[in-house]
């Protein structure tokens, strides 16, 4: 393994409409341990632009502690964590806390996880996903991973790291571009594309084991991998019977199945979480637009129509957006379209931004983009309200996916 170089601070900007105050009191015995997990679960709290911090100081609890929950609704809190994390002899970490609706006065729960240094980081990001479950409904997205791509001098590395950008691990390094990483649906493997062999070439990457296997190597140009929601096959884009075109080629290699007839380059698929439509790009009406068509193939239509050039499909995981990149009077800015209405918004204050994925529960999109001179990931909620800089010191920064939901 290289050393993993990249190390991210989160800073979230941006104010939402209604966030929920939320106390997080520093753990006890967590000055003694290598992370501070209460600060790890606000910083996630807070980049979901869903919650607030409230100050906590001044206060000595634990998950076994009746907190006076009065104290607490006078320093406007509506929920409160409080927990600890105790090291073993064994050298594990017994990390444990609860959750307490000050405004209810109720017992939320809690967990215990009794994990390895390396792993006091993902019970941090799981506590966070067990606070935002209980007080939104909704399924928390912090132990998940994204993948990126960076460049350093002449090296690029293909990097795989926890939602906020920390604990990166180098999956790949090369002297030639990698691009295009893809999860697949398991988050057990990785496709991607690499120009090592001196043209673009499509490799399927098993994360665990750091075993790859050459997917698509065809005469021509192979690129934009994309897994279908089941595993079983990916879309690709591949030029070996002339222009550039989809095909699709089963997830264990073979011949793949050509499913557009154009004369135009198609390009960039992305399937919908149900698998029965790839969105794609295409120019075949004189200039890159976003289309759709049947999985299978067939007549596509025609889905974006604002600006003369829009690419990098995103489809969020419930169906309801589209995220993708449209070029306006020369700046590069990440779009939203509801799909239902057709209403685009567009959410940076940025010019560079590209390739944006949205996480497993569609409350957030990853993107790449340029801020004060250098390139940067950030997350964003989906009115862009509030935003969050992953930012690393190991290059240029690019080329983000998110990943699916951890199987616990």
């Amino acid at each position: 393994m290289l050393p993993a170089l990249a190390q991210f601070r989160v800073e979230v900007s941006g104010v939402g409409l209604t966030q929920l105050p939320i106390a997080l009191v520093p753990f006890k015995g967590q000055d003694s341990s290598p992370q501070k997990i209460s600060d790890i679960v606000q910083a996630d709290l807070e980049r979901s632009g869903q919650f607030r911090g409230v100050d906590a100081s001044g206060q000595a609890l634990d998950e076994a502690s009746r907190p006076d929950l009065s104290l607490w609704r006078q320093r406007t809190a509506d929920s409160l964590v409080v927990g600890s994390v105790t090291r073993l002899a064994d050298g594990r970490f017994d990390v444990k806390f609860r959750l307490w609706d000050v405004v209810k006065g109720q017992d939320l729960g809690g967990q215990s996880y009794t994990v390895p240094q390396g792993d006091l980081r993902l019970a941090s990001h799981r506590i966070a996903d067990f606070v935002y479950e209980k007080l939104t409904g909704e399924k928390g997205i912090f132990s998940t991973r994204i993948a990126y791509v960076t460049k350093g001098g002449s090296r690029y590395s293909l990097w795989v790291a926890d939602a906020d950008g920390e604990n990166a691990q180098a999956a790949l390094a090369s002297p030639e571009p990698i691009i295009s990483p893809c999860w697949s649906s398991n988050g057990q493997q990785l496709a991607y594309v690499s120009f090592e062999s001196r043209k673009p070439v499509v490799y399927v990457h098993n994360v665990a084991s750091g075993q790859r296997r050459l997917l698509a190597n065809f005469k021509g140009s192979n690129s934009a991998p994309a897994w279908a929601p089941d595993g079983n096959s990916l879309a690709v884009t591949l030029s070996r019977d002339g222009g550039s075109q989809l095909y699709t080629i089963p997830a264990s290699g073979g011949e793949p199945r050509r499913l557009t007839q154009s004369a135009s380059i198609d390009t960039e698929p992305v399937y919908s979480a149900d698998g029965s439509t790839i969105y794609f790009v295409s120019d075949r009406g004189g200039a890159p637009q976003i289309y759709k068509m049947s999985a299978s193939g067939g007549n596509p239509t025609r889905v974006t129509f604002s600006g003369t050039y829009n690419i990098s499909p995103s489809v969020s995981g419930d169906g309801r957006w589209l995220a993708y990149i449209s070029r306006i009077g020369g700046a590069f800015k990440l779009q939203v379209m509801e799909l239902a209405t057709g209403n685009v918004a567009s959410i940076t204050d940025t010019n560079a931004d590209e390739s944006p994925s949205f996480a497993p529960n569609s409350k957030l999109i990853v993107y790449a983009t340029h801020l004060q001179g250098r390139e940067a990931l950030m997350t964003t909620t989906l009115d862009g309200k509030i935003k969050a800089r992953l930012a690393g010191q190991a290059g240029d920064i690019r080329e983000p996916d998110w990943g699916p939901f951890q199987k616990q």
